[in-house]
């Protein structure tokens, strides 16, 4: 057999090797409670970079600092990592038993975003990228690895559409023919060199379900979110005081919104999540807006422990409390507003005044705003109380 035989006889046994090393990769993903997984090319999202750069340029990014400070690394994976050869995407199923918008039509509850019910997606995904990326290594007899879940400069909805998982839908998010809105993603970087799977293609076509659906016309045009106006943002990422304009429309949602997810046609494919741990916990879901008023810190803490809603802190949660309360339309719930005004954090009490405003008669808060005024120093709540004093209901 000549050199050039023994060669190709080789090659072929490289590229088998190969492919059963990809199969057995997802083979492993599936049996750790993944629900797809896809390969794809370090630079199979060319477009990704400039795109981010124009997006971060108008401002859309609001407070999230953190997405300008890496943009060089978040715009291609090799800037973030020179030896990534081939990527491996993950997504895991958190579709939820029941309609995720049936909360908002509780006036005196609060919403809470599906993927925030069960345990913090973060801790469920991380170690089992872990556990991913060693059986990895140790089928292809070495290289190097690096895992991600959300934490780092990683563009995961862009590589997951290369990698075949799914398309970034006109809400900018992930949609799957096979899970709808309803996937965590998670990234494994490698040196090894696996073949790539088929892009998925766009299947939005004229639908604007989610673009219409926005509460706070958080949409400048399809793919394109100004997370400025977006009630996730402002009840997640934003950490002053919520710009009045979007108060009302926030409605009864404490943490997060999941009203363009929701809507998305392609959910009537959904499934409900099989791993137990991203399962809503029954407490979590539209929980009493009174009991979420009243608690302190330490019940904050346990009562949302191991969840994501914990890492936005007790003052902006209860900021969140107050608004969600003022928009119930129910006098009642007043009462519950009553201590957040001698909380320590003037975010807490400037949302209480807006909501006292809204539910009490103007009598009864001018003369409520009066007996404050002594006590009161800060001008955030000071402006509040003015605002509210003077133009009354909005």
């Amino acid at each position: 057999m000549s050199d050039s035989g023994v060669r190709a006889h080789g090659g072929s046994r490289e590229t088998s090797r190969a492919a059963a090393l990809r199969d057995e990769i997802r083979a492993k993903a599936l049996e750790l409670g993944f629900d797809a997984c896809g390969f794809t090319r370090p630079d199979a999202i060319p477009l990704a970079a400039e795109r981010l750069r124009a997006w971060l340029a108008s401002g859309a990014q609001g407070e999230m600092g953190w997405m300008a400070s890496r943009a060089d690394e978040r715009g291609s994976p090799r800037v973030l990592w020179s030896e990534t050869r081939s990527v491996v995407m993950l997504g895991m199923n958190y579709g939820p038993s029941a309609d995720p918008l049936a909360a908002l039509a509780q006036r005196d509850r609060g919403a809470i975003s599906v993927y925030a019910q069960g345990r913090d997606y973060h801790d469920v995904l991380k170690g089992r990228l872990k556990l991913l990326a060693g059986f990895m290594l140790a089928r292809a007899g070495g290289g190097a690895v690096k895992v991600f879940v959300d934490t780092a400069p990683v563009m995961e909805k862009p590589l997951a559409e290369a990698a075949g998982l799914g398309w970034q839908g006109k809400h900018s998010n992930l949609v799957s023919r096979d899970f709808g809105s309803w996937l965590f993603l998670g990234a494994i970087f490698t040196d090894l060199d696996l073949e790539p799977d088929a892009r998925e293609a766009d299947h939005c076509g004229s639908c604007r379900a989610c673009l219409d659906v926005c509460p706070t016309q958080a949409f400048e045009a399809p793919y394109r979110l100004d997370a400025r106006r977006c009630i996730s943002y402002l009840t997640i990422e934003h950490a002053g005081p919520i710009p009045e304009e979007f108060r009302a429309a926030i409605g009864n949602r404490v943490y997060g919104c999941d009203d363009c997810l929701a809507v998305c046609p392609w959910n009537k494919f959904a499934k409900e999540a099989r791993e137990a741990k991203l399962a809503a916990n029954a407490s979590l879901s539209a929980p009493g807006l009174v009991d979420l008023a009243g608690l302190d810190e330490g019940a904050f803490r346990k009562l949302f422990a191991g969840t994501a809603v914990k890492r936005i802190g007790h003052a902006r949660f209860l900021r969140n409390v107050a608004i969600a309360i003022g928009n119930s339309g129910e006098p009642a719930l007043a009462t519950a507003l009553a201590p957040l005004l001698d909380a320590v954090s003037p975010l807490v009490r400037g949302a209480a005044v807006w909501a006292l405003g809204r539910l009490m008669d103007e009598e009864a808060f001018s003369r409520l705003a009066r007996s404050r005024l002594c006590e009161e120093r800060d001008p955030t709540v000071l402006a509040e109380m003015a605002k509210m004093s003077h133009s009354g209901k909005k």
